[in-house]
């Protein structure tokens, strides 16, 4: 009798977080500090490169709200405000974008290798935390220069990049690996990170939003991030992200948002990280 056919098994490719943490770790730091090295290599302004973008925009914009629309002149601190939140924005829009296509850049690495796939996104956005680090040195000698006084609150600012780091990365992972699928996710969110940056109080301070509008404007979670941080950093006078909001039970469809991208980030990163290969 001739042996019966056996039956063919799926063998998953790896998964997000496969060969243990500390491996993960290690290659996530190697790849991250390459990547950054690798942007300013053989430039002749090296990393000012990165401070020379948001600091072109923030010429712009501050002369457009302060000489034309004159938002400028009723906000207190508003030239380093308006440069503090344009560094905190360019990194979650640089971080995001460049994560994007970062998987399907890396095909052959994710072909031919065995490695957490997790590694990939996740580099793009501590790259860009390595960015941002050097960009908010300049930026708090600005502040400094500027007048603003420092406070104790300036301790808290960590917990500030803590959030918007999340956040960031969520966004990364999940957009990572739905781009994989469907190739119209750069084309969406190239708008959708432009809408995001007029719909987050980054040009003009949330108090003189029509008060209709302000609640649209809070579910945004980025919204709450920025607001702590002026409160934090910039001008203690100004609201918090809780009485911007009107109280914590105004602040809680923003936190859900939160929460629910990351959890929804995970659970898609997860789900296809082993057939990111066949997929690509």
């Amino acid at each position: 009798m001739s042996a019966s056919p056996k039956e063919l098994v799926e063998v998953p490719g790896p998964s997000a977080l496969g060969g243990g943490w500390r491996r993960f770790f290690e290659l996530l730091y190697l790849i991250s500090v390459t990547d950054f090295k690798k942007n300013y290599f053989d430039t002749a302004l090296g990393y000012l490169w990165s401070l020379a973008r948001p600091l072109m925009l923030f010429a712009v914009l501050l002369f457009v709200f302060t000489r034309i629309f004159r938002i400028g002149s009723e906000v207190e601190f508003y030239p380093v405000l308006l440069l503090f939140n344009i560094v905190l924005m360019s990194f979650f829009q640089e971080a995001t974008i460049g994560s994007v296509t970062s998987v399907v850049s890396q095909e052959g690495i994710v072909r031919k290798t065995h490695f957490p796939r997790l590694v990939i996104p996740l580099s793009t956005v501590v790259t860009g935390t390595f960015n941002l680090g050097l960009n908010l040195i300049v930026v708090v000698v600005f502040i400094i220069a500027f007048g603003v006084q420092v406070t104790w609150t300036w301790l808290l600012f960590p917990f500030v990049i803590l959030a918007l780091f999340v956040l960031t990365a969520a966004m990364a992972m999940l957009l990572s690996s739905l781009y994989v699928r469907f190739r119209d996710v750069g084309i969406i969110w190239s708008v959708a990170v432009t809408a995001l940056f007029y719909a987050t109080p980054v040009l003009y301070p949330l108090e003189i939003v029509p008060e209709q509008y302000v609640k649209w404007i809070m579910i945004n979670p980025l919204t709450p991030i920025f607001e702590q941080a002026r409160h934090w950093v910039i001008d203690p006078s100004a609201p918090g992200a809780v009485a911007a909001a009107g109280g914590w039970i105004h602040l809680l469809p923003a936190i859900a948002v939160f929460i629910g991208t990351c959890l929804l980030a995970v659970w898609v990163f997860r789900r296809e990280a082993p057939r990111i290969a066949e997929e690509i």
